[in-house]
């Protein structure tokens, strides 16, 4: 039967995983969220559980809705706890937990995800012509954060689609797992092409910080 997903951050990982109400458990990092999302796919978990501070970052956010979104995970039912709280709360729905204060207790969340993303990272343009690859394919990059950016494909792209990113980071690239968290179709002077944001699933901000100095206008 499969087992309960955890995810949380590592210093609360411990005390969730050991609580006698959750059943069976596997346990995720925060930093391990995308290979939570393989084996919640794979095995179609009933119960997800996330840890509210988790659950309240851009990464949850993907998460929740990349799983919501799944037509296969209609069944999963998705909890937010926090770390000292005795009692899970369900999210039926698409969460936006940008709301969440630091004190405050854990809740589902209903509202829709801004279309546009959550601005919880400052955004920076970058200079003209700095481009970015999306699963191999060529993209402009129009802004940068440490959680997310916006682009403009040639390629097709679609609301929660998975996506491989690689950016230019001098002699080497950076290479991220990301999730499309919206995109519009435009025909700018009759080219097609695809505005969208992405969200970074694995990001490393030190990393990320280093290719904004380099490339913000």
């Amino acid at each position: 039967m499969p087992s309960v997903v955890l995810i949380a951050s590592p210093e609360h990982l411990p005390a969730l995983r050991d609580r006698g109400d959750l059943g069976e458990v596997t346990a995720f990092t925060d930093a391990e969220a995308l290979r939570a999302l393989d084996l919640i796919t794979r095995q179609r978990s009933p119960v997800v559980v996330l840890e509210r501070l988790f659950a309240a970052t851009s990464r949850g956010a993907a998460l929740i809705n990349r799983i919501k979104a799944d037509p296969a995970l209609a069944a999963c039912e998705i909890r937010i706890i926090a770390h000292d709280s005795p009692s899970a709360r369900r999210s039926p729905a698409p969460v936006d937990t940008a709301g969440v204060a630091a004190g405050a207790p854990a809740v589902a969340v209903t509202a829709p995800l801004d279309q546009r993303g959550t601005r919880r990272a400052p955004r920076f343009k970058v200079a003209g012509g700095v481009e970015m690859q999306v699963d191999g394919n060529p993209a402009t990059v129009v802004d940068l954060s440490i959680v997310g950016a916006q682009i403009l494909s040639p390629t097709i792209l679609r609301p929660n689609q998975r996506i491989r990113v690689t950016l230019p980071n001098g002699p080497r690239s950076l290479r991220l797992n990301g999730v499309v968290a919206w995109a519009s179709f435009e025909i700018p002077k009759g080219t097609v092409r695809y505005r969208a944001g992405v969200e970074f699933l694995d990001a490393d901000p030190a990393a990320l910080a280093r290719v904004i100095e380099a490339n913000k206008t």
